[in-house]
């Protein structure tokens, strides 16, 4: 191995370590504790009468969760995208246009005797992540600033085409009553959506920029977690008999989760191959179009379905093994970068212009 090559491998091992300390505890702490809560909530469904009062707790806990969420999201930086033109419309048609069919035709493949099921699958498939999938771009040595980019736009999509996904696809699989559920969007999305906009407008206003980026954003995360377990620890202490009952619904959507991920990587390759992208533009795209947003799919399921609570198991599950999927996945996309089969980043090409 020469030195060079030495070199480029310390560097490589050291961004990882990097990316990996840069992970919150929170975020280090999402799987084990939404793990966490599902059994406690189950230990305590048959307990101090936990059914019949713990369901009026999960939708106020996660519109309060939202709130924090959209607090943290800056909704600008939309001028970044235009750098990255080609990434950014691909991405935006995969998860948008690509994602929501094959997302139909996974749940009709693996779901279609299992209806709430295929329901639940169908939100978290067309809610891409919002927050924590960029510190799976760092770890992979991605274009986190074409990631952050595209953040706000994906949320504001999401939100205005949500209820269209609910009433097209989950619409041919049951009955979706469109005022039930217009009214559950605008209770649960928009009024913490315009909530959070006000406040930190307000917040900017009296303090600065910089203190409430370094000094309120912080702390809301580990609030924002403890909000989410707190939901999901209700609902499965209200309807924890349903669940109990049906132990094996579980395994039901390991296959098309799988397929999912495992699809949508094979997808994001031969874009970035067509497109003829650097590796970074590859990572980035394979990390927007990969990670889904539970939570928000979460609580609109809770509020249109509330008499389907398996719609909502499909939506706590999606969480529980993301972590460890986009670790692989990470580690996937390293393997590809080593194997030299797209263009390296910028540092790369001038380290190998050097070495020639």
């Amino acid at each position: 191995m020469t030195i060079s090559s030495s070199f480029k491998l310390f560097e490589r091992r050291s961004t990882q370590r990097e990316s990996i300390e840069r992970m919150t505890y929170p975020e280090k702490a999402q799987s084990p504790l939404i793990l966490a809560a599902v059994l406690v909530g189950l230990m305590v469904s048959n307990a101090f009468g936990a059914a019949r009062w713990a369901g009026h707790i999960v939708l106020p806990a996660l519109i309060l969760m939202l709130t924090l969420v959209f607090l943290q999201i800056p909704l600008r930086g939309f001028a970044d995208v235009f750098r990255y033109r080609e990434i950014a419309i691909a991405s935006l048609l995969i998860n948008f246009l690509w994602t929501p069919l094959f997302a139909w035709a996974l749940g009709w493949l693996f779901l279609g005797e299992q209806p709430a099921l295929w329901i639940g699958f169908l939100m978290l498939m067309v809610t891409p992540c919002t927050d924590w999938y960029l510190v799976f771009t760092g770890i992979a040595r991605g274009n986190l600033p074409l990631s952050t980019a595209l953040l706000p736009i994906n949320l504001i999509l999401q939100l205005l085409l949500l209820p269209g996904y609910i009433l097209l696809l989950a619409g041919a699989v049951v009955p979706v009553q469109w005022s039930a559920l217009l009214e559950s969007v605008a209770v649960v999305l928009l009024t913490p959506l315009v909530t959070a906009i006000l406040l930190r407008r307000t917040l900017v206003r009296r303090r600065s920029e910089l203190w409430v980026s370094q000094k309120l954003l912080p702390y809301l995360q580990p609030m924002q977690l403890f909000l989410l377990a707190l939901a999901i620890a209700a609902m499965f202490a209200a309807e924890g008999n349903a669940i109990l009952q049906n132990p094996r619904l579980l395994l039901y959507l390991l296959p098309p989760l799988a397929l999912f991920w495992g699809g949508n990587l094979m997808l994001a390759v031969a874009v970035g191959k067509m497109l003829n992208s650097r590796y970074a533009d590859l990572a980035s795209l394979s990390f927007t179009t990969l990670a889904r947003n539970s939570p928000i799919a979460l609580a609109i399921a809770l509020s249109a379905f509330p008499e389907e609570p398996l719609v909502a198991l499909a939506l706590v599950i999606g969480p529980l093994i993301e972590l460890p999927a986009l670790a692989l996945i990470a580690q996937t996309l390293l393997w590809i970068e080593r194997r030299g089969w797209f263009a390296a980043s910028a540092i790369h090409r001038l380290s190998t212009d050097i070495d020639a």
